[in-house]
Formats: structure tokens, sequence, C-alpha cells
């Protein structure tokens, strides 16, 4: 297939592209970094990418992904999630893709008690953040290009997701970094934030073999959660990354790093994509948390280490 990526050159989008050429597929990347940088707020330049690379399918994955950052910017990330995926909507529609699939997020469904997981596509749509409310608008501009222009396009809400190359403000990232440091810098204490909360976590090669899947055997007009159906305990991954560290480590809670507010558990429901493309993750948690510490331990040994001053 001609696939279009766009934020190809992000987290999920490095791993997107990888496996779409591992499949045979012809892949054009836009993002907003590289030599051909596109702005995604910028319709023009959208449909002008999209026009010439002529694909078949696109992979819309471009967007803002700091929730908390979402919170002192709403309008930037407003623009980002909901103007830039409704340009990409009409580049798309403009110039006859046969399929889009448009990654939403698993914030929409906002905060949920216990009693009401597994969460389904049909639960409740409560966002919470401006990033949520951002990517539930960029749903409704979905849903309106399929029921108003015809686009085949399928939404998806990812859940956590997780492995090598994914950011530091994200927490599994966070601690495998200051475990990476504390190796390289002789340390034994790292500083943690509230370890009791449960997510629902994918290793990201995974979920990018599901958005494969969803666009090959989807039906346009719904959407899919992506998920494992298994709530784990950041304590679980925090345990896990510190038994494979090269010497002894001791987690000291941070005060400062706790949320304010946070959901004691979060676990979502992938029967409708399991029924749609027989997808089931392969990779197991503990081969995920391996991969992140190493890949963690090349990107801090790429680091200057810090001079300490004689006192």
């Amino acid at each position: 297939m001609r696939a279009l990526v766009t934020g190809g050159l992000g987290f999920v989008g490095r791993h997107l592209v990888a496996h779409l050429r591992a499949m045979g597929d012809d892949v054009t990347i836009v993002d907003h970094h590289g030599s051909d940088a596109v702005d995604i707020t910028n319709g023009t330049a959208v449909s002008a990418a999209v026009t010439k690379a002529h694909p078949e399918v696109v992979y819309h994955l471009a967007g803002w992904a700091d929730v908390g950052a979402s919170w002192r910017d709403p309008v930037a990330v407003f623009r980002v999630n909901a103007e830039g995926t409704l340009h990409v909507l009409r580049a798309c529609t403009d110039a006859g893709v046969e399929r889009v699939l448009a990654v939403a997020s698993a914030d929409v469904y906002g905060v949920v008690a216990e009693d009401e997981l597994p969460l389904t596509e049909t639960s409740p749509l409560r966002p919470t953040s401006p990033y949520a409310a951002s990517k539930l608008a960029a749903e409704a501009l979905a849903r309106q290009a399929f029921l108003g222009n015809g686009l085949g396009v399928i939404g998806v809400r990812p859940f956590n997701h997780l492995g090598p190359g994914q950011s530091e403000q994200f927490v599994a990232p966070a601690i495998a970094a200051r475990l990476a440091r504390a190796e390289r810098d002789g340390t034994r204490t790292i500083t943690v934030g509230n370890l009791s909360a449960r997510r629902d976590v994918t290793d990201v090669r995974d979920v990018v073999r599901a958005y494969r899947l969803l666009l090959e055997r989807g039906e346009p007009g719904e959407v899919y959660n992506v998920c494992t159906g298994v709530a784990l305990a950041i304590q679980r991954l925090a345990d896990l990354l510190v038994g494979l560290a090269r010497c002894p480590i001791e987690l000291v809670t941070d005060p400062s790093l706790l949320r304010p507010v946070d959901l004691p558990v979060l676990r979502g429901d992938a029967s409708k994509l399991r029924a749609a493309t027989g997808w089931e993750p392969a990779i197991a948690i503990e081969q995920t948390v391996a991969d992140l510490l190493d890949d963690m331990r090349v990107r801090v040994g790429d680091e200057a280490i810090p001079i300490l001053e004689e006192t």
C-alpha cells in the first residue's frame, strides 16, 4: 500500500513507519521536524503534502501529546489536535484517499469509577483536560468526514503504550531514565511519584500492528479501543526496571512528583478490535521494559555527565 503517516518522526510514528515498511508498504512521512517539515495547522501545506504523496491510506498520528502542558496553552493544543485533524481530513477527501486512521486517545473517557471498567467504545465520554477535549473534537471531525464526505475514516482510542524511544514526560520512561543515570553516575537512589496507580499498558510495537490491521479490516465510521484489557500497577513496572539494574537501586518517593489527582485504575476492553482484526498483544511486558531500559541507557550515555564541584 502507498501510505502516508503524519507525525511519522514521533515516538509512535517511528515504530509505525518501521512496521509498515517491514510489511512492504511504500511510506511517506509528514512531520513538523525534518528537512521537509509540514505545519499541521497550515491547511495549504498539508494539502500539498497529501496531494504530492498521493497515498491510498493515511495514518494520522500528528498532534500535541503532552496532557499536562495542555492546561497551560489550551488554544495551541486545540489548534494542533482539532484544527490540524480538520486539515488532514479535508486534504484526504480532496485527494481521494481510500482510508484514514484517525488516532485519538483513551483520555476522552475522562475520570471514571472502578465499577465502570472495563471501558468500551460506548462508555461515556467525559474529557477533563484541554488535551482530551481537543482529541474528542478531532473525533467529531473524523465522524463528520465519514458521514458528510464519505471519507473512509476509522477512529482509534489507544490506552497507555510503552516502548523504546518514548519521552521522559511519561512515568515508566522517566523511571528508566533516572535508573540509567544512576547506573552511569554511581548513585544508588532514584525518585518516583505515585506507584499505586494501575494502567492498561500495551507495547508500542503491538499498538502499531493494531493500527495497520484496523486500516485493513476495520469498519469505516467506527472507533476502536487499542489496549490489553489488563490493568498493570506502575509499581510492577518500577520493580521490573529495578530488577534489571546493574547496581542496587532504591526507590524514594518525591512529593513533588505526585499528581494532585491521579486516577487509581484505568482498563479498557479491546473486544471490538479483536473481533474485527484478530489482533492480540504479542510482546510480554518484561520484554517491553527491558527494551525501554536498554534504549534509555544509550540515550543517557549520549548526555554530558554532570561535573561535581569539590567542596
